[in-house]
């Protein structure tokens, strides 16, 4: 489904503290199918989801969705792309503190112009499929962090994406709610969805909803 090919992405290019995060990545990611990459801090895994996930350009190769080569478009349709395609659950959530749980949930898809009442009611759906629809009207500041990360699910979820991407999905969560987000994890894989995810935690790596783990050291892939 995403493709990349001879990936470099370099940071402060030219400058005294010129740094390469990916270095010749070859990587062939398949639909329907729960991916992770692996690695330790400053391996550029994290680089690497926002390559695969339009929200970074490289600074050479070339990435290709579905068999299209995506790598020369304007940035107003790679926002597209990424608004349609993709569903982003951050490390820190980056929910919008003082709005609720629906608003925040609703929120990505006013771009897309969708008649707010049906917007409404798939967003409570969202909600109440992963049991959060008594909390829809409370502020985001007032949930704890397992109830502040299936929000920032449901949003990830709110226009159907085909892609999710996770970054370090478990980093601030305990092992109860580790497992949380694994049962979630294959309730995604189930529906068809392809799920990208970055993790250190061994409770996910060597999960049996994870169908491929990508491991990377230095910008580089060790085993893919």
């Amino acid at each position: 489904m995403i493709e990349l090919r001879a990936i470099t992405k370099a940071f402060n290019q030219g400058q005294h503290n010129e740094f390469w995060a990916l270095d010749g990545i070859d990587l062939t990611v398949e639909a329907r199918r729960v991916t992770a990459l692996t690695g330790p801090s400053g391996s550029g895994k994290t680089t690497l989801l926002t390559v695969l996930g339009c929200l970074a350009r490289p600074t050479s190769g070339r990435v290709s969705l579905k068999g299209e080569d995506i790598s020369g478009l304007p940035e107003r349709f790679l926002t597209e792309i990424r608004r349609r395609s993709f569903g982003f659950v951050f490390q820190q959530f980056n929910l919008i503190r003082g709005l609720s749980a629906l608003e925040n949930v609703m929120l990505p898809a006013y771009p897309l112009g969708p008649e707010f009442g049906a917007l409404r009611l798939r967003a409570e759906a969202l909600l109440a499929r992963l049991h959060l629809a008594h909390r829809r009207e409370a502020r985001v500041e007032w949930l704890s962090g397992g109830e502040q990360q299936r929000v920032a699910i449901a949003r990830a979820l709110i226009n159907d994406p085909e892609v999710v991407i996770a970054d370090e999905p478990t980093a601030n969560l305990d092992t109860a709610l580790s497992r949380q987000f694994l049962a979630i994890l294959e309730e995604l894989s189930a529906e068809g969805r392809t799920v990208l995810l970055t993790s250190h935690d061994p409770l996910v790596v060597e999960s049996t909803a994870v169908h491929r783990v990508v491991s990377m050291r230095d910008g580089r892939l060790v085993a893919a």
